[in-house]
């Protein structure tokens, strides 16, 4: 018997819309909507009656909060490898596919986009946020690492930046991601249904977009993630963090990385100095292979259980410091 299909597709003319609809999941991406929504953008790359791609959320809360990481340390806990594999191959095939898409593609961030939910947006064409947009590749936390491409844009961001993301799990808001790239459109809250209603009748993407063009304002701290994330050490991250004596900023980064396992950050910070000089489907292959291995590591099934299961979010993780990261242990994950 087929399941409840968290997905909704309509067609409006020329525009064909994919309406992510697992609302009390804020629409974390299960196996059977990256199959469905893979089978409709396939089906509509070769639809010369589609024009463009609109995808929206039917949740106010959530664009897409990632994928569905307690089914993967479920398929973990059962020794299930192929599972997880299976899981992370169709989902990257998914962001290959929108990244190589033939056709406009436009992703309506109005909530919560973390993790999986940039993989089926910023590969995108076109990627509007709104003030509700809350952006952020939190996996370190969980004992993973950033994936569904990110190690392909996280270091074309400017300098620092990325690693910055990627390390702190830090969330920032939709102007903050125009003013660094992961956005192109900022629209606010109340006008999204406006523009998304142009886009809906055809209107011209230039046309409907063409008051959200303009320059946005950042609050972010350029001068200082520069400074201390433009590095492929995370210990020598950390160093430099811990001597900047009375910077409460970098206290606020150092507070922020021990959440993280130490596992997951070295490895993290590995994938992106590699993915700085790869390609999308490379970063992707790459991506595939340390996630089948981290997830095998202790560090993830204990750090989903903290932060997603229990919600205690009191990871033992092991080793305990980024000091005790041997670098074979790295090496294993990322050769």
């Amino acid at each position: 018997m087929q399941g409840v299909s968290h997905l909704r597709t309509e067609v409006h003319g020329g525009v064909g819309e994919i309406v992510l609809d697992r609302p009390r999941a804020l629409n974390a991406l299960d196996q059977s909507m990256i199959d469905e929504m893979t089978a409709v953008l396939e089906r509509w790359g070769d639809d010369d009656a589609i024009d463009t791609v609109l995808v929206t959320s039917s949740s106010d809360r959530a664009f897409c909060a990632g994928g569905d990481i307690r089914a993967v340390r479920e398929s973990v806990l059962d020794g299930d490898a192929a599972a997880v594999e299976a899981y992370f191959e169709s989902e990257y095939r998914l962001d290959q596919l929108i990244a190589e898409y033939p056709k406009p593609y436009v992703a309506v961030i109005d909530g919560a986009a973390m993790g999986g939910g940039l993989g089926i947006s910023v590969h995108g064409e076109v990627r509007i946020v709104s003030e509700k947009a809350l952006i952020a590749m939190p996996e370190t936390a969980i004992g993973f690492f950033p994936d569904v491409g990110s190690t392909y844009f996280l270091p074309r961001l400017p300098q620092g930046i990325g690693m910055w993301l990627a390390l702190t799990g830090t969330r920032i808001g939709g102007a903050d991601a125009v003013a660094i790239g992961l956005a192109t459109h900022f629209v606010p809250s109340s006008a999204i249904p406006g523009v998304v209603e142009a886009i809906r009748h055809g209107a011209p993407l230039r046309e409907a977009l063409e008051d959200h063009r303009g320059p946005v304002t950042t609050e972010l701290p350029l001068r200082k993630i520069a400074e201390y994330f433009d590095d492929v050490s995370v210990a020598g991250i950390i160093g430099g963090l811990r001597g900047a004596v009375g910077d409460d900023w970098a206290d606020e980064m150092l507070d922020l990385l021990t959440t993280g396992s130490p596992t997951s950050l070295c490895v993290t910070a590995r994938l992106i100095e590699e993915g700085a000089e790869s390609s999308l489907a490379e970063c992707l292959d790459r991506e595939l292979a340390a996630a089948v291995r981290i997830t095998a590591h202790p560090d993830f099934a204990e750090g989903v259980r903290a932060v997603l299961v229990d919600k205690d979010r009191s990871p033992a993780f092991c080793p305990a410091t980024v000091e005790d990261v041997a670098p074979e242990d790295v090496a294993a994950i990322v050769p």
